[in-house]
């Protein structure tokens, strides 16, 4: 009995643990470009005025994109009423 217990547990650890490495590459496919929800400086990449992550210099810039996941950027709401949009403005 102790045999099945311990190969029962080292059974459940290993799935355990592949479950866990390939969490990470399921969830990197699952993400878009969300353009115009980045608050300043805190932007993925862009368009126009800048080219690297952490450049925008402003809140909610419409050329700068975020990381979201699939399927949330249209639903994504600014303070002023905007929407997050998949295509830069």
């Amino acid at each position: 009995m102790k045999t099945s217990l311990a190969t029962l547990a080292l059974a459940s650890s290993l799935a355990s643990a592949l479950a866990a490495v390939s969490a990470p590459a399921f969830a990197e496919d699952a993400k878009e470009k969300c353009y115009g929800i980045a608050m300043k400086g805190q932007n993925d990449c862009a368009a126009g005025k800048h080219d690297c992550a952490g450049h925008s210099t402003m809140d909610y810039d419409k050329q700068s994109f975020k990381l979201v996941p699939t399927g949330t950027c249209t639903t994504m709401m600014t303070p002023d009423g905007g929407h997050g949009s998949l295509t830069p403005a």
